[in-house]
């Protein structure tokens, strides 16, 4: 499992929706989340393709980085 944590752009309530729809239906996502002060950060865990995953939200949402790229250890 990994903890993938990426900036998108997203302006509006609909754009977040569309995100979190996007990266919720990924194969292997355990969690979605948005974090941040202006709710811009998706955090997402689980055994998926960060590259595939930065491409589909590039090409329908908007502009996406990947801020951060990491194993997530079970507490």
């Amino acid at each position: 499992q990994q903890k993938i944590v990426m900036k998108v752009n997203m302006s509006s309530q609909k754009s977040r929706t569309k995100a979190l729809k996007i990266v919720a239906s990924a194969n292997g996502v355990s969690f979605v989340g948005l974090e941040g002060e202006e709710k811009d950060k998706l955090v997402v865990i689980g055994d998926v393709d960060a590259v595939k995953l930065t491409n589909s939200l590039r090409k329908k949402v908007g502009h996406t980085d990947i801020i951060s790229l990491a194993e997530d250890k079970p507490n």
